[in-house]
């Protein structure tokens, strides 16, 4: 097993060398960053880190998560960790990502609510917290699933994941992790979760409010695609 660790960036001077340093090197085999056309100095940082990267012209949080996958498949992962450039996750869960891999799981979703009060006790607004747990509620009943924390970034894939997914007609935006969630029910894939903390105070990244709504309706019209794909009838990203 090969494990490579993805930092996800994207104008995150302040804070991703801090996160390179709370990595846990030792439970990688390799550390890659993939970067969404920064214009602060990230590169720079990543560069004095001898890290290798993938530079994309600001393509959207999907294309930037993909790339990075890519490559490190690419590079001979068996499974890659999605880690946040910005420092907000709590790294020190990787080890039970780890074991979940040995374990044979192709995808495993950190879960921020293993306690319903610690998102709150972490720092997380409370308009956010409401807002997380209404949209997982709908991704629940749209693919009749029961994990209770489906939109973080806080993720580990397998190669078996990454090769049966349709990456031809994914979004390039946020909306592609959703997206992985869904196909790999689809597909059967074998799915866990381990818990997660996250950072909330100023200046690390959260869905701003304007791309509630998106969220919502895209959520709605994948719960429906992928009803209608398990009858038979294949839309968009079902169509593998």
């Amino acid at each position: 097993m090969k494990i490579i660790g993805i930092i996800m960036t994207y104008n995150c001077e302040n804070f991703v060398q801090k996160a390179i340093d709370q990595i846990p090197h030792n439970e990688f085999d390799e550390i890659i960053c993939t970067d969404d056309g920064s214009t602060d100095g990230t590169i720079d940082i990543i560069k004095k880190n001898n890290l290798k990267f993938v530079e994309n012209n600001h393509l959207g949080y999907g294309m930037n998560l993909y790339s990075g996958m890519k490559k490190a498949f690419e590079l001979g992962a068996t499974h890659v960790v999605e880690l946040h450039g910005d420092s907000q996750y709590d790294f020190s869960y990787v080890k039970d990502m780890k074991n979940k891999f040995n374990e044979g799981f192709d995808l495993v979703l950190g879960n921020r609510f293993f306690n319903y009060k610690q998102p709150l006790k972490d720092g997380m607004p409370f308009y956010i917290y409401i807002g997380n747990i209404f949209l997982t509620i709908l991704g629940r009943i749209g693919l009749g699933i029961k994990n209770n924390d489906l939109f973080q970034g806080f993720r580990g894939y397998s190669k078996k994941l990454f090769n049966s997914i349709n990456t031809e007609n994914y979004n390039q935006d946020y909306r592609f992790s959703y997206e992985i969630i869904a196909q790999s029910y689809y597909l059967n894939l074998k799915i866990s979760s381990v818990p997660t903390k996250c950072d909330y105070t100023e200046g690390h990244t959260t869905m701003p409010l304007r791309r509630a709504i998106p969220c919502i309706i895209h959520a709605l019209k994948i719960g429906l695609h992928y009803r209608l794909a398990k009858l038979g009838l294949k839309f968009s990203i079902f169509k593998i």
